[in-house]
């Protein structure tokens, strides 16, 4: 079982800005969220550093020098080069729900999506200068986790999610004491169109929502057992992974997977959001965030493998849920593995968090977007973005897939 007392030693006061602030507001709904760069949001939960990852330093995460001021090294536009996949064979038989990634050499990052059909009107600078990046083969998910999987983790091991863990009233002193309940993030759509300035107007706080209930203490997961488990919050993903035998991917691994074996393409499928007028991915149809037309099928989160997987046989690397990837967050990342600052060969990200947005708040990487990506709004369903989520937070379009070193 989890030492509930170890994990709860860890809370630092290293806790998000909002975070006091939403729990000591009066009412128990809250609007939360810090959609940092268009993205992900703080939940009401202390940063909990994580200890053993093997992608990820155990030193603290957010830099104590470099957040005064993000490297400005020069970015040299480089264009996609032809990827060089690796000869590697599949290394004995492949584990059950796992592919094969032979690994090889690729150009990592993404070109300005602006003027792209369903490419919105962010510039995706992070996810720049376009640069190459060599890792070594390895085996991944085929598919995200999923409610039945994470339900044998947790049975197995007595597992007790983030979300499941009420704040303690030492960590926000003054805060009412009604607010002090266990809670998690769910997408809660506005009932009139809202400017898309103030994220907070579509994310609320709710007591009760977790992986076991995704929308709040009325909703359940029986009878939704394929879909991609949600409301994990960073070291929630390491513990299973680590249960399973696994690891969570870089973020060089998971782009390189997604890709396909393929060079630049804007999609896992191709160059068109939708080839021959054929849904690839669930996404936002409709005006966000008011009303999603689900002409893809899904309203919400689909179960997985239910749209064509990519070269690799993977499914849903756009699309559905966010994954957690095992590196730090840092805006410019690209710059320093091009310029030669930090490795190119099988990268495991900078060695502390810093996003300039929110300085002091650990983020990790995340990729793929969710179901609630939209040119209007977040296209990050496009190969190559880069997303960011406060390590621990989790919301309902937050999962993760895993990947296992070769033998």
């Amino acid at each position: 079982m989890a030492d509930q007392n170890t994990r709860n030693s860890k809370q630092d006061a290293q806790s998000p800005k909002l975070l006091h602030r939403l729990i000591n507001s009066t009412g128990v709904q809250i609007g939360i969220g810090i959609c940092a760069a268009l993205l992900l949001w703080t939940c009401c939960r202390l940063a909990i550093p994580m200890k053993n990852n093997p992608a990820s330093p155990a030193s603290s995460s957010t830099s104590t020098t470099s957040e005064k001021k993000i490297s400005q090294t020069r970015i040299t536009p480089v264009a996609f080069e032809t990827t060089k996949v690796a000869s590697n064979a599949s290394p004995g038989n492949t584990p059950e729900g796992m592919a094969w990634i032979p690994g090889g050499t690729f150009s990592m990052g993404c070109l300005d999506p602006r003027g792209i059909p369903y490419g919105g009107d962010k510039p995706m600078t992070d996810a720049r200068p376009i640069h190459a990046v060599t890792i070594d083969g390895f085996w991944i998910d085929t598919t995200e986790v999923t409610n039945e999987q994470f339900n044998e983790f947790v049975e197995a091991t007595e597992y007790v999610t983030v979300a499941e863990i009420p704040p303690r009233p030492e960590d926000f002193p003054g805060a009412p004491p009604e607010n002090l309940v266990a809670g998690s993030i769910v997408f809660t759509p506005p009932n009139r169109p809202v400017p898309l300035s103030n994220h907070l107007q579509w994310w609320a706080y709710v007591p009760g929502a977790n992986w076991r209930h995704p929308l709040g203490p009325k909703s359940q997961i029986k009878g939704k057992e394929n879909l991609p488990v949600v409301h994990v919050a960073f070291e929630d993903a390491v513990a299973y992974a680590k249960w399973a035998g696994k690891r969570l991917p870089t973020e060089a691994e998971w782009e390189f997977a997604s890709r396909g074996g393929m060079t630049g393409n804007v999609y896992p499928w191709g160059n068109e959001f939708r080839p021959d007028g054929k849904w690839m991915a669930n996404t936002w149809q409709g005006q966000f965030p008011t009303q999603n037309t689900a002409k893809d099928g899904f309203p919400g989160i689909a179960p997985v493998g239910k749209y064509p997987p990519n070269q690799y046989g993977l499914y849903d690397v756009s699309g559905n849920v966010w994954e957690w990837c095992a590196d730090w967050y840092r805006p410019d990342t690209y710059q320093k593995q091009q310029s030669g600052e930090s490795s190119a060969v099988n990268p495991t990200g900078p060695n502390a968090s810093f996003d300039p947005q929110e300085p002091g708040v650990e983020k990790r990487i995340q990729r793929g977007g969710s179901f609630l990506c939209t040119d209007q709004y977040c296209s990050r369903y496009i190969l190559g973005t880069r997303g960011k989520g406060e390590v621990s937070s989790g919301c309902n379009h937050v999962g993760f897939r895993c990947v296992q070193d070769a033998r």
